[in-house]
């Protein structure tokens, strides 16, 4: 896992299926063929995490409803 400090305009961010139109408080994702970033939508140009798809294959059980 790495953070990301650096703004990039040309990544498509995802916003997560539990994210309501109430409030801006929700999950984004990204993928490149080499990682997953995962970063908070109130902040986009903060710091983000980059997951390995090994990495994100194993932690998507722990976020994925039962």
């Amino acid at each position: 896992m790495t953070l990301i400090e650096t703004p990039d305009t040309e990544t498509r961010w995802i916003k997560s299926s539990y994210s309501t139109a109430d409030g801006p408080d929700c999950v984004e994702i990204a993928a490149t063929p080499a990682t997953i970033h995962i970063r908070d939508s109130k902040n986009p140009d903060g710091l983000r995490l980059a997951l390995t798809p090994a990495a994100w294959a194993t932690f998507l059980p722990y976020i994925s409803p039962r």
